[in-house]
């Protein structure tokens, strides 16, 4: 078994190296040369009989060879030269494609046109007839096509995966992602996985075969489709299906008792065609957020690309996915800001296959030290600013109100007044959906916050100082999924506040992309709303995490915490969702707060927040 194996794979190899090698050309032009003549031999051949059995000739033998010896050395001559120039000796296309196809069909006309020209001006007795010479080109089209595309498929089939060493597998999905991957794994004889049948919705392509692959049904054919392939593996081949889709798909295959795998979220694909490597395993986030996010290049290039660009927060979910996608635009420097050391290490280390910590790239500070920021600022002069550091955790930060003021509040303060002496041209304040009608203590120090960020953008005279709100990320340190699968991983039981509690989730990916373009369409002044999607019951997320464990693991209903809502809120009380220049961005006009009204300290911060807001 394993020598028939090896023997299949250097078979493929040698396909394979027959088509690519440069060092080869010469000798397979050589070799495929000496097919076409032989392929127009037999045409002309055919053709003189045809034409003979036609005109009921009685030695039908006598009249092809005499002609047939007159005819193919100059048959020989002209399709070499015609083949050389159109370029189909020179391995200017895949063997079998449809380019070659236009190269032989473009020789086949030329050939044929030149020899009809040559028997104009032969008159003799043995010459070729015009008749057969016109049904010798088309039969030499055939012949030479065929050829061609039969070598195409023995090379598709040697390098075709085995079944005996990889995976039978479904692929949800019959449209261009599914495509891309299917023909990703045909080609490759070291491939994981066999593809044995395409899964789509769309009606129009059952009973389709696309590379050989049959389309086997909907998603209402999954379990006969499993029972009939004897696949053991479905992948959702749909990089822009929505988390309900997946959801639901997951559901049905696990009922069929398939492995579920499943490819990226779009977004994640806009620069490279799909590739096996992209395969991976489902996840919980797939289950509650995927969502198709257009982003205008040129805008985000205007205000990024050759500018120094500062992340504060860059450990962090959120600023550490801002750095990484921030590096595609081609930023002069990414200063990141972090007063965590790991995490440093780490997002700088994602970024960069490296983290010695020893380069520019990252700084060590506190927002609350003043002296450090200013100094930052003075010698790196950055020219935008994502302000991402926060505290955040609302039940901690409701035990030390005082902490989320001097962070969130001054320490904002602190990153503004230092952007406004430093002349920075762009100020994008990352803040929360708990600033919306806030009742928390989270909540009131992020929506003072981008009051104080507004009050800069009306008193400044020059920048950009935004806002961006949005609700929960999901896979961020501390979010409910992560403390629901810690739960689960311990045995349970897991959690929930309330039966009937909602809240918004985006990916990070989502998010961030939404962020930085919120930063080229914003106007000076506003808050940026990012659309969330449909608010999610959080005990049902609970219940489908459980499932997907395959544990039996109890559900406990706690009871709200302090500063809780049961259904967050994305717009205060008169803000306007309107959505002028994205689909998914609100432009929110906010209000100011006089920034020389804060104090410094206060013994209860919440109250002094709360009374703060009502006053101003």
């Amino acid at each position: 078994m394993a020598e028939k194996l090896n023997s299949r794979t250097r078979l493929a190899l040698f396909a394979e190296r027959v088509g690519q090698s440069k060092s080869f050309v010469s000798v397979t032009g050589v070799v495929q040369f000496v097919l076409d003549v032989l392929a127009w031999s037999a045409a002309a051949a055919l053709a003189l009989v045809l034409r003979a059995y036609l005109q009921e000739e009685r030695d039908i033998s006598n009249a092809v060879q005499g002609i047939l010896y007159r005819a193919l050395p100059i048959v020989a001559f002209v399709q070499a030269i015609t083949g050389y120039i159109v370029g189909i000796y020179r391995r200017r296309w895949r063997y079998g494609s449809f380019d070659e196809v236009k190269g032989l069909i473009l020789s086949a006309f030329i050939t044929t046109t030149i020899l009809l020209a040559i028997r104009f001006t032969d008159r003799s007795i043995d010459a070729f007839p015009r008749s057969a010479i016109i049904t010798g080109g088309i039969l030499g089209l055939f012949f030479t096509a065929a050829s061609r595309y039969t070598w195409r498929l023995v090379r598709e089939q040697l390098r075709r995966p085995s079944e005996l060493t990889a995976k039978k597998i479904l692929i949800y999905g019959a449209g261009e992602g599914g495509i891309q991957i299917v023909n990703t794994m045909l080609r490759n004889p070291n491939s994981s996985y066999l593809p044995v049948g395409f899964l789509d919705d769309n009606s129009s392509t059952h009973r389709l075969s696309i590379s050989g692959v049959p389309v086997l049904g909907g998603r209402e054919s999954i379990q006969k489709a499993a029972s009939r392939t004897g696949a053991n593996t479905l992948l959702i081949a749909i990089p822009s299906a929505e988390s309900g889709v997946v959801s639901e798909i997951a559901e049905l295959a696990r009922i069929a008792k398939l492995e579920v795998k499943i490819l990226p979220a779009v977004q994640n694909l806009d620069e490279r065609p799909v590739d096996a490597s992209d395969i991976r395993d489902l996840t919980d986030e797939d289950l509650l957020g995927r969502r198709r996010v257009k982003i205008n290049l040129d805008e985000i290039s205007e205000y990024l690309v050759n500018r120094r660009v500062l992340v504060t927060g860059a450990g962090g979910s959120i600023g550490s996915e801002l750095c990484r996608q921030l590096v595609r635009f081609n930023p002069a420097e990414i200063i990141m800001l972090d007063r965590d050391e790991s995490a440093l290490h780490e997002v700088q280390l994602s970024i960069y296959g490296r983290a010695l910590l020893d380069t520019p790239q990252t700084v060590l500070a506190d927002l609350r030290d003043e002296t450090a920021i200013n100094s930052i600022f003075e010698s790196r002069k950055p020219q935008v600013v994502f302000h991402a550091a926060a505290l955040k955790h609302l039940p901690l930060l409701e035990r030390y109100p005082n902490e989320a003021y001097q962070t969130n509040v001054l320490g904002t303060l602190t990153m503004l007044k230092a952007a406004r002496r430093a002349g920075v041209e762009v100020f994008i304040n990352i803040s929360t959906d708990k600033a919306a009608n806030p009742i928390s203590v989270l909540g009131y120090s992020k929506r003072i916050a981008e009051r104080l960020t507004a009050d800069f953008a009306y008193g400044s005279g020059a920048g950009k100082y935004i806002s961006v709100r949005f609700g929960n990320v999901l896979g961020s340190r501390g979010s409910v999924l992560m403390s629901f699968r810690d739960q689960i991983a311990k045995g349970g039981p897991v959690t929930v506040t309330h039966r009937g509690v909602t809240r918004y989730f985006m990916t990070i990916s989502e998010a961030v992309q939404l962020v930085i373009q919120a930063g080229a369409i914003g106007s000076t002044g506003e808050i940026l709303v990012l659309d969330m999607g449909k608010p999610v019951n959080i005990y049902e997320v609970a219940e489908q995490l459980v499932r997907n464990s395959s544990k039996q693991i109890k559900i406990e209903v706690v009871g709200l915490r302090v500063g809780e809502k049961v259904h967050e809120e994305l717009f205060g009380i008169g803000e306007i969702d309107e959505r002028p220049r994205h689909p998914l961005i609100s432009h929110v006009p906010a209000k100011s707060i006089d920034q020389n009204s804060l104090v410094t300290s206060t013994k209860d911060a919440r109250e002094y927040m709360i009374r703060l807001l009502e006053e101003q």
